[in-house]
Order: C-alpha cells, then sequence, then structure tokens
C-alpha cells in the first residue's frame, strides 16, 4: 500500500472548477535543480507517513464535499501501487487528477484504458534539446516523455502541459520549441518560478526570475500553437 508524504485536506485551486484534496508521494526519478518540493526528493525521511488507510477514510468522510483528489509528489508513477490506489478513490465517485513528468507511458495506459483518470497535469520541464540540463543531468527515456504526451493529446481525458519558466534553462527560443512540439495541444500553462522558495539545488535560491509581463509576452508569441495558454504567478 501507498504512503504519502503529505496531504492537503481542501484546495479551491488544484483542480480546475472543483473542490479537491491532494495527496503527495514522495520520490522522484528526475532531479529538477529548481525544484520547489526537495523535501519529498531528498528529505522523505523528515516528513510525516500518511498511510493510504488514513486518506480512503478521509475521503470517505468528507465525499459530500470533496469533489475531486489530485495526486502529486514527486512522482506518482514511479509507484505501481498508485493504480490499485486510485481504483479505490474512483469507487467512491471522485474525479482524479494526475500530475506526472510524463516517464512511465506503461503505468499511464494502465490508467487510461481503465477510465482511472478525470485529469492529466503533465509537466513539460523544456525543449527536448535542453531536456538534461532541466531536470539535472538525469538520463531518461526521452521516447518515454513522447509516448505520453502523446498518450495523453489522444486519450479524451481533461489536460493540460505546463513548463516551470526558470531563467537560464527556458528562454523565449527554448519556450517556442516547445510550443512546436505539442503543437496541437488544448492546453499550456506558464508557471512562474518563485526563487524566494526552497530549490533542490541551492544555488537556485534568490536567482532573477522572469516577472508576469515577460510570462505575458511568452504567452502571446505561444498563442499560435495552443488551443489556450495561461500564465500562473503569484
Amino acid at each position: 500500500m501507498l504512503v504519502f508524504n503529505g496531504f492537503t485536506k481542501t484546495s479551491l485551486i488544484d483542480y480546475p472548477g472543483l473542490i479537491s484534496s491532494i495527496v503527495f508521494v514522495g520520490g522522484c526519478n528526475m532531479r529538477c535543480p529548481y525544484c520547489q518540493n526537495p523535501d519529498l526528493i531528498n528529505n522523505q525521511g523528515i516528513l510525516p507517513d500518511i498511510k493510504e488507510q488514513e486518506v480512503i477514510k478521509f475521503l470517505k468522510s468528507r465525499k459530500e464535499f470533496i469533489d475531486a483528489l489530485v495526486i502529486t509528489g514527486g512522482e506518482p508513477t514511479i509507484h505501481s501501487e498508485i493504480l490499485p490506489f486510485i481504483r479505490k478513490v474512483k469507487r467512491m465517485g471522485l474525479k482524479v487528477k494526475l500530475d506526472t513528468n510524463g516517464t512511465n507511458p506503461e503505468l499511464l495506459t494502465k490508467l487510461l484504458d481503465n477510465k482511472l483518470l478525470d485529469y492529466i497535469a503533465m509537466d513539460v520541464k523544456a525543449s527536448p534539446e535542453n531536456y538534461s540540463k532541466a531536470i539535472g543531468g538525469v538520463k531518461l527515456s526521452m521516447s518515454n516523455i513522447r509516448k505520453c504526451i502523446k498518450l495523453i493529446i489522444d486519450s479524451g481525458v481533461n489536460y493540460e502541459f505546463r513548463t516551470t519558466v526558470v531563467p537560464g534553462i527556458n528562454s523565449k527560443s527554448d519556450l517556442l520549441r516547445i510550443g512546436k512540439w505539442l503543437k496541437g495541444a488544448s492546453k499550456f500553462a506558464l508557471q512562474q518560478f518563485r526563487s524566494e522558495f526552497p530549490t533542490l539545488d541551492p544555488s537556485y535560491r534568490h536567482r532573477s526570475t522572469y516577472s508576469l509581463s515577460e510570462l505575458e509576452r511568452f504567452r502571446k508569441a505561444l498563442m499560435k500553437y495552443f488551443k489556450e495558454v495561461e500564465v500562473r504567478g503569484e
């Protein structure tokens, strides 16, 4: 059974249009230097261990008030136990949103084939040429990432792709390459990197960040590739 390292009982912003709870899964197969959940990567031992049964019990007690569960991390798809857990959540009549880095097309296929997902948010870290830098030099299969992108676009499930825009990793030209790569996708979000928060690589603390007006200019340049482009900041 799964053990979670974080649990937000009520959120009005993490599942579009719905009231949700959020569970945070520890561990990740990437090492993005700007990651702003470093405790989920490096310090799982100091975080609370929240058993799957506790989450299920809470959701059952509040299912009249909660519409959905968001599963984030870390990276949820490195844990095969996520599939039977989601099946239990779906039996309660709740919707499920999965946040993923798109590296496990086999598990994603199973989740989609079993109709266990209602919304998918995939983080696209950079253009293919720049991926290694964005994920901390970890060697991962770009083929798997491409497969997940196609699976999501073809799934018929509501989805979004999103990029946390980090100076030194994502320039305007890099974002335009992402746009060409994902061309035709329904929704893309530009997320403002916030340097005042903890980061996996401490050198990313207090770096300069793109302003919201700069992100808005990027948004306009990307509109030709997507049906909807959104800026998310403070």
